[in-house]
This record gives C-alpha cells, sequence and structure tokens, in this order.
C-alpha cells in the first residue's frame, strides 16, 4: 500500500490542522464561495440536516461576536455546549452546519469574513487542491476536515 492511496476523507482530517484556527474558518469560507453551489445538494441533504438546522439556529441568536467566537471554539474544539453538540454530528450533519453558516454568512445573519481577509499560503494551496479534485472527492475531504472539530460529547448513560 503506498500514500497515494489515502483517501480524501483522511487527507481532509489532516489538512486544516496546519491552518490557525481562523484560517481554518476561512478556508470554510472560501471553499463555500468557490465550489459551495455543487456543494448544495450533498451538504443539507443529509438525514440529519434538521439537527443541523437547529444548532445553525442556535448560533444565528447570538450577537456577531458571539457567533465568532462559538465558530472558534468548534474548530479549535473547546469544551464548551455548542461545541460538544457539534462533536455529537455525524459527519454529514457537521458538513450540514458549515453549510448553513456560510449561507448565514451570505444573508448577512451570521458576522461575514472581514474583507480585507487574505487567505495565507498554505490555506491557497490547500483550496486549490480542493477546486482541484472531482466532486465526491471535495465532498469526502471537507466532511474528513469537519470531523476533527468540535469537542467530545458528554458521557451519558443512554
Amino acid at each position: 500500500m503506498t500514500t497515494t492511496n489515502v483517501s480524501a476523507y483522511d487527507r481532509g482530517k489532516e489538512a486544516l490542522k496546519s491552518l490557525s484556527v481562523d484560517d481554518q474558518l476561512g478556508l470554510l469560507w472560501f471553499v463555500y464561495t468557490k465550489i459551495g453551489k455543487s456543494i448544495t445538494p450533498a451538504a443539507p441533504g443529509a438525514s440529519g440536516s434538521e439537527i443541523a438546522q437547529g444548532l445553525f439556529e442556535q448560533v444565528k441568536v447570538l450577537p456577531f461576536d458571539q457567533q465568532l467566537q462559538v465558530q472558534r471554539d468548534i474548530a479549535a474544539r473547546k469544551n464548551t455546549q455548542i461545541s460538544r453538540q457539534y462533536g455529537s454530528l455525524s459527519p454529514e450533519t457537521k458538513l450540514a452546519f458549515w453549510y448553513y453558516l456560510a449561507q448565514g454568512m451570505d444573508n448577512k445573519t451570521i458576522i461575514p469574513v472581514p474583507p480585507e481577509y487574505q487567505l495565507p499560503q498554505a490555506g491557497q494551496e490547500l483550496l486549490a487542491k480542493i477546486e482541484g479534485m472531482r466532486f465526491q472527492e471535495q465532498i469526502d475531504f471537507l466532511r474528513g476536515a469537519v470531523l476533527e472539530m468540535g469537542a467530545e460529547a458528554a458521557g451519558s448513560s443512554i
């Protein structure tokens, strides 16, 4: 087995780790703006899209500075209530959640990326790789990228 057999999903799980939390968020935004329209059917198509929508609604009602902090906390795997809720989601539902956040940025209900923000070179290279992938690889890569985010869900007695 060679390293070229590493799946897009596994590459996605590793790729964002080299970027700062804010640059991870920036990359997700640029992925949405560059290829989001083609991802549209795949992200909300998950059976958990209602759950993703519900988590999104919790974020949407917060002031902009708190919305940004929630996103940072999820990306940094901080132990907060929303980050734990996110951490318990399936990969498809996590992808749908980020899609809803990006839509919220588009319609100005979620804090936007600052207009002066520039994705760093490493992020630009990663974005170019994502753009060069086939559609299913893009989806798998993004699922892997958002999978690692969020805190461990609190143990339960279910």
